[in-house]
């Protein structure tokens, strides 16, 4: 699949399931995903891949923070996907590169890493949430002081038939488009 193809197709599927990508098919495809544009070349960024039992251990933690009611649905996310690779931002302190732009880098390998997985035939949709400042999940993740949680890709096999059915629209951009022009200097 050309990259064109690719960004035109890629949805964020909801529903996964098995296969997902092997753990060293992922890690190929994320060192490919490593090209993207990283200045100093930092990789200021982890995965975690959490897989099979590990996903109820997840769950559990995702339903202390949550009140009774919605316990079980706090419990049944991680089963959403076969693999739920955990994105950790780790950002190089005092380093010349400013931390927002190794943030930047760090959301070019993951687009990057997604288009991939997409091109493989996986279906992936990246979650976010309250869980990312959890206490509870950053022990369970092993996460530093200093490293942030940006959240999950789930990763599977997509289940509905949305997966590259259909291209996306282009939108019109032209407001977001312009050209520098100087001012004119004056004659002398």
């Amino acid at each position: 699949m050309d990259v064109t193809t690719a960004m035109l197709t890629r949805r964020s599927e909801h529903h996964l399931d098995d296969p997902a990508p092997t753990d060293e098919e992922f890690a190929y495809l994320l060192k490919v995903a490593a090209t993207a544009p990283d200045h100093g070349l930092l990789r200021p960024w982890r995965w975690i891949l959490i897989r099979g039992d590990d996903r109820d251990e997840l769950g559990a933690c995702f339903a202390e923070d949550v009140p009774a009611e919605r316990r079980s649905q706090a419990v049944a996310k991680p089963q959403r996907a076969p693999l739920l690779a955990s994105l950790v931002f780790t950002p190089t302190q005092g380093h010349r590169v400013p931390e927002w732009e190794q943030l930047a880098a760090t959301s070019a390998m993951t687009h990057s890493l997604i288009l991939l997985l997409h091109s493989r035939g996986f279906g992936s949709i990246w979650r976010t949430g309250a869980a990312i400042r959890s206490p509870r999940v950053r022990q369970l993740l092993g996460l530093r002081d200093e490293e942030e949680l940006l959240g999950w890709l789930y990763i599977g096999t997509a289940t509905a038939c949305t997966s590259g059915s259909r291209r996306r629209s282009l939108c019109d951009v032209s407001s977001r488009l312009s050209s520098l022009s100087p001012p004119r200097r004056a004659a002398i």
